[in-house]
């Protein structure tokens, strides 16, 4: 009788050095002892169709997808749910035992799931949100919010063009507000989102003007490196409710490792401790 296959899973990416994922999923695989794996794969854009197309013959159940890829995978993946769809990206693959290619984009959740942990009293029909940024992480956040029931949602971003792309895709409860006018929209805004990459380490700082920040508003930031941004500095400052990045990396990751290795995990204090050490 041949013994048990030991699952396989991992992420893929260009660069991936800087990637918390394998300290996040290991922490798992040791909590719930699971026989397995999960490993880091630099693969460049030429190298990812038949890096995806060999990893199940190595025994791989399953990766995870950054940047630069989580776009590309939807022409390769052979069924690609909705959400993966409308948000035009996935970050999720499952290979299943038919051969197929399974792609799911669990940011949405993952953004969600974090704001309901770290501000458990906002409730979607608590007013209008304001969006900062209009990338591939503001698509996942507007198609959750729009999901969750929010009324309306305010978008600006440097380059106008894709706010308005955003509108076109998404309807008539986005709105579109100019990158100069971006400190307006906070007056309103019952929670207020960073999707872009303004107060990142190495990023240029987000200069958008906060004096309209309401003290009544839930402010997140996707960042994560701070972990402190400026603008959550300042929320806090405030009186607003803030909610940091990490916690949407940690649950985005629940649904990828359920499937792949079984148990559901928990994200807690200690997960968190375990991917900031």
């Amino acid at each position: 009788m041949s013994p048990e296959k030991i699952p396989l899973a991992g992420v893929i990416g260009s660069p991936i050095a800087h990637s918390k994922s394998p300290l996040l999923h290991r922490h798992w695989l040791v909590r719930y002892g699971v026989q397995g794996f999960y490993v880091p794969m630099d693969v460049n854009a030429r190298d990812l169709r038949d890096v995806l197309m060999t990893l199940p013959k190595a025994g791989f159940v399953g990766v995870n997808i950054t940047i630069p890829h989580k776009e590309a995978v939807l022409e390769i993946a052979d069924l690609v749910t909705d959400r993966a769809t409308l948000i035009g990206a996935a970050n999720t693959l499952i290979f299943r035992a038919d051969g197929k290619i399974h792609a799911d984009n669990t940011d949405g959740y993952g953004f969600v799931e974090n704001l309901k942990s770290g501000a458990p009293d906002w409730t979607p029909q608590s007013g209008p949100a304001a969006v900062i940024g209009a990338g591939g992480a503001a698509r996942a956040v507007l198609a959750s919010l729009l999901e969750a029931g929010v009324p309306e949602i305010m978008v600006a971003n440097r380059t106008r063009v894709r706010a308005e792309k955003l509108q076109a895709d998404f309807g008539n409860r986005i709105t579109v507000v100019d990158w100069v006018q971006a400190g307006n929209m906070l007056e309103d805004a019952q929670l207020v989102v960073n999707t872009s990459s303004l107060g990142m380490v190495g990023k240029p700082e987000m200069r958008v003007p906060l004096d309209g920040l309401q003290k009544t508003a839930v402010v997140t930031d996707l960042v994560y490196t701070p972990l402190k941004t400026r603008l959550l500095e300042v929320a806090e400052e405030r009186g607003c409710v803030t909610v940091d990045g990490l916690g949407m990396l940690l649950h985005q990751a629940v649904p990828g490792f359920e499937r792949w290795f079984g148990p559901r995990p928990d994200v807690d204090a200690e997960t968190r401790a375990a991917v900031l050490r």
